[in-house]
C-alpha cells in the first residue's frame, strides 16, 4: 500500500461517520485517529505525528474555520481537507482561503468516502512534493554556500601568493642596478598588485561573479602612487570614479589597463623631477555602458609615432582593451594627453 504509515487525525462530532471514515482510510492503509472536538484534535496535534488532517465545518464549539484560523500559527502543520455540506459553497471557498488544501462535499455515501480517501491522497503526495522541494533546495542552498565558502578562501589565498610574488619581485627590483631592469621589475609588480587586489575585493564580496569598481580603483590606484613615489616620480592623482558593478573578469582587464596607462602617465608625462597631475575617471554612459579615462597635462602624446620604452605597455593596453570589447583612442588637446575607452558593462 504506498500510503501505509501514514497518520489521519478526522476532527467531527459525529461518531458513526468516523467509523466508516476510518475503516475506508484504514483500506488504503491508513491509520485513522478520531477526535469529536476542536480541543481535542488540537491537543493530539500538538503530540506530533499526524500526517494529514480530515476537518469538518460544524462542531460543537465553533467551526472548522475555527481550528484553520487556529492551525495558522502551526509551524508545518500537516495539510487540511475541509469536509463540509454540499451546499456550503461560499464555506468551502473560506476553508480554502484559510489554508485548507482541498475540501470534499459531505455525506453519508460511498461517494463521500471514495472522495474523501482521493483528497487525502492527494494532500500526502502533494506534502510530499514540497517536502522534497524544500529539501533540494535547502541542499542546493548549502551546497551554494559550501561553493562560495571555498571561492573566497581560493581568493583569499590566490590573493595573498600574488602578494608575495610582488614582494619577491619588490625585492628582486632593489637587488638589481640597471635602470632598465629596475623599472621593468618594477612595472611588473605593479600588473601583479592590480591583479592581486581583484581578489582580495572578491573574498569579501557577497558575489563572486562582480566587482564594485569604485572600491577596487581607489585602492589599486593608491597602491599605485605609492610605488611611484616611492621609484622618485612626483605627479599626484586625482579620482574621479563611479560605483559601478562590472564582471570579474572585465575588473581584471581594467585593472591591468589602468596600471598602464596611470604607470606611463607617471614615468612619460612628467619626466625627471617635473610635477603635475594624472586624472582617472570612470563613469557610466548609459545602460550597461561605461568609459574609462586617464588624462595629464604633460608632454602629451596622441597615441602615434614611435613608443617610449620597450613598447611592452602599449601592447597589453591593447590586448585589455581588446579584452573589453572596445579600442583605446587618444583625444586631440593642445597639452597634455587624454586617453578614453568606452565599453559595455
Amino acid at each position: 500500500m504506498p500510503y501505509q504509515g501514514f497518520r489521519v487525525l478526522y476532527i467531527d462530532d459525529d461518531p458513526a461517520l468516523a467509523r466508516l471514515v476510518q475503516k475506508t482510510l484504514a483500506r488504503r492503509g491508513y491509520a485513522v485517529e478520531h477526535a469529536d472536538s476542536a480541543e481535542s484534535g488540537l491537543a493530539r496535534l500538538d503530540a506530533g505525528g499526524i500526517d494529514v488532517i480530515a476537518l469538518d465545518h460544524y462542531l460543537p464549539t465553533g467551526t472548522g474555520l475555527d481550528v484553520l484560523a487556529r492551525l495558522g500559527e502551526v509551524p508545518a502543520r500537516p495539510p487540511v481537507v475541509y469536509v463540509t455540506g454540499s451546499a456550503e459553497t461560499a464555506v468551502a471557498v473560506a476553508a480554502l482561503k484559510a489554508g485548507a488544501c482541498d475540501y470534499v462535499p459531505k455525506a453519508a455515501s460511498e461517494e463521500f468516502l471514495e472522495l474523501l480517501g482521493s483528497a487525502v491522497d492527494q494532500a500526502i503526495d502533494a506534502a510530499r512534493l514540497m517536502r522534497e522541494k524544500e529539501r533540494a533546495e535547502r541542499e542546493m542552498r548549502e551546497a551554494r554556500e559550501r561553493a562560495e565558502l571555498l571561492l573566497g578562501e581560493v581568493n583569499h589565498r590566490v590573493s595573498n601568493s600574488l602578494a608575495l610574488v610582488a614582494a619577491l619581485v619588490s625585492m628582486q627590483a632593489k637587488a638589481v642596478t640597471q635602470p632598465a631592469a629596475r623599472d621593468a621589475l618594477s612595472e611588473t609588480q605593479a600588473r601583479i598588485l592590480a591583479i592581486a587586489g581583484i581578489h582580495r575585493r572578491l573574498y569579501t564580496s557577497e558575489d563572486v561573479r562582480i566587482v564594485e569598481l569604485g572600491g577596487y580603483l581607489r585602492s589599486l590606484i593608491e597602491d599605485l602612487e605609492a610605488s611611484m613615489r616611492s621609484a622618485g616620480h612626483g605627479a599626484a592623482v586625482r579620482l574621479e570614479v563611479e560605483n559601478l558593478a562590472v564582471a570579474t573578469d572585465k575588473a581584471v582587464s581594467i585593472g591591468v589597463l589602468l596600471t598602464e596607462l596611470v604607470t606611463n602617465a607617471f614615468k612619460y608625462a612628467y619626466p625627471g623631477t617635473e610635477t603635475g597631475e594624472v586624472r582617472i575617471g570612470f563613469r557610466a554612459l548609459g545602460p550597461g555602458r561605461a568609459e574609462l579615462s586617464v588624462e595629464d597635462d604633460g608632454v602629451g602624446w596622441n597615441g602615434e609615432g614611435r613608443v617610449q620604452g620597450t613598447g611592452l605597455g602599449s601592447r597589453i593596453v591593447r590586448a585589455m582593451a581588446s579584452n573589453l570589447g572596445g579600442v583605446v583612442c587618444y583625444a586631440e588637446r593642445e597639452r597634455g594627453t587624454r586617453v578614453f575607452l568606452a565599453f559595455t558593462l
